[in-house]
C-alpha cells in the first residue's frame, strides 16, 4: 500500500518514474525522513511539469524513463519554467552512466544517483541539492573516476592538434552541439538534417577521434578548447 503523502514544513519533493513500483519504493523510503515531504508522484514527464507548477517542489527526483517525455527532456523543461523556487533536480537509475551522464549534467541536473542508492544516500542527496550543492552518488563518482582514467589511456588523439586538421566544419559543429548536451534529435532539428545523418556524423567523429561514446566526445571538446572558442 502506498504511504500517504506528508504535508508539513519539510523539503518539498516531487518523484517521477514510469515504474509504479519504483515510485512506491522511493515514496516509502522518504516517508521515514521527518524533514522531507513527498508532495506528489507521477510517471508522466508532462504531468511532472504541471505538478511542479502546482506544488513548487524544492527538489525533483526523476528517473530517465518517463511517459510522454523522457527524464533528460524533463530536466531541460523544468529549468526553463519560471518557478519560485527553481527546483533542483536529481536524476537516478543511471545504469549506463557512460552514455548519459554528460547529457544529464548539461541539461541542468544538480545530482546523479545510481539505481541502487540507499535511503540514506537519497535523503542526503536531496538535502544537499536543496542547499544549492551538487551531488554525485558514490557509485556514480567511482564510475566517473574510472572513466577519466580510461580516457587518458585510450584517447590517442592529441588535444593540442588544430581541430580543423582533424574534423570537417560539419563534424566540428556537431561536436560542439554534443558538448552543449544536445541529443541526436535536438542536433537534427538545429541543423535541419535527418537523425540518421547526425548518427552517421557521430560515428565518424568517434572513429576519427578514437573515442568510445558521447561522454568521451564531450570531454574531448572541452579539452581541445572547442567550447571556449565559441
Amino acid at each position: 500500500m502506498e504511504p500517504a503523502l506528508k504535508s508539513g514544513g519539510g523539503l518539498r519533493v516531487l518523484l517521477c518514474d514510469e515504474r509504479p513500483l519504483v515510485l512506491d519504493g522511493l515514496s516509502s523510503l522518504l516517508h521515514r525522513e521527518q524533514d522531507i515531504d513527498v508532495v506528489a508522484t507521477t510517471g508522466s514527464g508532462m504531468q511532472a511539469i504541471i505538478l511542479a507548477r502546482q506544488h513548487l517542489p524544492q527538489v525533483v527526483v526523476t528517473g530517465l524513463h518517463l511517459q510522454h517525455i523522457q527524464g533528460v527532456e524533463l530536466v531541460r523543461k523544468l529549468r526553463k519554467e519560471n518557478l519560485d523556487p527553481v527546483p533542483r533536480i536529481i536524476v537516478f537509475a543511471l545504469t549506463d552512466i557512460d552514455k548519459t551522464f554528460a547529457e544529464v549534467l548539461h541539461a541542468g541536473a544538480s545530482g546523479l544517483l545510481a539505481d541502487d542508492a540507499s535511503r540514506e544516500e537519497l535523503a542526503f542527496a536531496i538535502r544537499a541539492v536543496a542547499r544549492g550543492q551538487s551531488m554525485l552518488g558514490p557509485r556514480v563518482a567511482q564510475r566517473l573516476m574510472e572513466w577519466f582514467r580510461e580516457y587518458d589511456v585510450q584517447s590517442k588523439i592529441k588535444v593540442d592538434m588544430p581541430i580543423g586538421a582533424i574534423l570537417t566544419p560539419r563534424e566540428k559543429e556537431i561536436l560542439l552541439l554534443i558538448a552543449h548536451g544536445m541529443s541526436t534529435e535536438d542536433i537534427a532539428e538545429e541543423l535541419f538534417i535527418g537523425n540518421a545523418t547526425v548518427r552517421t556524423h557521430l560515428y565518424r567523429l568517434r572513429c576519427k577521434l578514437q573515442l568510445k561514446d558521447r561522454a568521451q566526445m564531450v570531454s574531448f571538446a572541452y579539452r581541445a578548447g572547442l567550447v571556449q572558442q565559441t
